[in-house]
């Protein structure tokens, strides 16, 4: 396996047999060295800088059904919000005073939220912010859509791809949503200009080391500016609650590959690892990642936006978000820094083959 991670940090590619294998033939000594490596590649790309995004949750409706998802539309047991304008520009003034130079808008598939109302709100927080960030996180659009958002000032959009196989999409998702348009999507968002996210569950269900092999490929062609992965984590208002949640230790070696094949991507350390290990957002960081992202939504919506169960987080202040996260990254020999935190090296707008032509 050590000759494999040498060659993978050498080209920053492997074949689908090579993810295969390695993924399957891991074992502690293998994911040391992996780490060693990852660690080095972003000190010598972002130091020991961990980039804080500050997160709100504005509406837990969504017009999809993905059959892992805790705010699926036939759950009828979500509490449903939304918050307006007013309540989002309150967020981030609070986040701002608290050193968040990125926010981060994330829903479900809402279309409450029109064009007009989105644009809005993004051209607000601009305006107010000029020196910030905005992240949008809600969903598959349009390209005509997604130009009037970039138009409107939002700098990044996080759509992860869940699985880069599509028989493996299709068990996770209803018929009326496709990998096709998924990935379309991606693609669209590049040629926009957007610094782009994508990103799968470690555990889903039916996953297999080659379904994880593909979202290998599938992550080098699109060459994404930021990659989040997370372990699955089951809710117990969906199809998929009786499925065993995901592994930390898998979660930990795919961010560790990824820092390798994608040098400069921005991982987030994310919430569901958290969630399973009291240290997981720690093990994130060791393991490659370079973004934490603290809740910034109001206080008494927290626990009605539940993707999946047990979620952290829910009860406290922003402020304890804040300065806990910046205390544990501290712990490590990490530093939270006050910046818009871009991703580095990497041309924003890059020329695409068209989609028939991809893999």
């Amino acid at each position: 396996m050590i000759k494999l991670i040498d060659k993978l940090e050498a080209t920053q590619s492997l074949s689908k047999e090579e993810w295969v294998e390695l993924i399957d033939n891991r074992d502690k000594d293998s994911s040391e060295y992996l780490f060693e490596k990852a660690r080095k590649i972003r000190h010598e790309i972002y130091e020991n800088d961990v980039y804080i995004r500050g997160l709100i949750e504005f509406s837990n409706y969504c017009e999809n059904d993905c059959f892992y998802c805790g705010i699926r539309r036939n759950n009828p047991y979500a509490q449903r919000y939304r918050l307006g304008k007013d309540e989002i520009m309150s967020c981030c003034k609070e986040g701002y005073e608290l050193g968040f130079r990125t926010f981060v808008l994330q829903s479900g598939e809402d279309s409450y939220y029109t064009d007009d109302i989105m644009t809005e709100i993004i051209s607000s927080i601009k305006e107010k912010y000029p020196d910030c960030a905005v992240t949008l996180s809600i969903g598959e659009k349009s390209k005509e859509t997604y130009q009037k958002y970039f138009d409107a000032g939002a700098d990044r959009y996080l759509l992860r791809h869940e699985t880069a196989c599509d028989v493996h999409y299709k068990k996770l998702h209803p018929p009326s949503l496709s990998l096709s348009n998924r990935k379309q999507c991606l693609f669209d968002l590049k040629e926009i200009g957007f610094q782009v996210g994508s990103g799968f569950m470690v555990g889903s269900p039916f996953q297999t080391s080659e379904t994880l092999a593909d979202d290998m490929l599938f992550l080098k062609e699109l060459n994404p500016h930021m990659v989040g992965v997370g372990p699955f984590i089951p809710h117990h208002d969906t199809p998929f609650k009786g499925y065993p949640q995901g592994s930390v230790e898998l979660t930990l070696f795919m961010i560790g590959l990824i820092r390798l094949m994608l040098p400069n991507a921005l991982i987030p350390a994310t919430t569901a690892l958290g969630t399973l290990d009291t240290l997981g957002r720690e093990k994130g960081i060791q393991a490659g990642a370079n973004v934490v992202m603290p809740n910034l939504s109001p206080k008494d919506v927290r626990k009605k936006y539940l993707l999946y169960d047990n979620k952290i987080c829910t009860g406290d202040e922003a402020a304890e978000c804040r300065y806990c996260m910046q205390n544990r990254m501290k712990s490590i020999g990490y530093d939270v820094v006050v910046s818009r935190g871009d991703c580095k090296n990497i041309n924003l707008r890059e020329s695409l083959p068209d989609l028939k032509e991809r893999k």
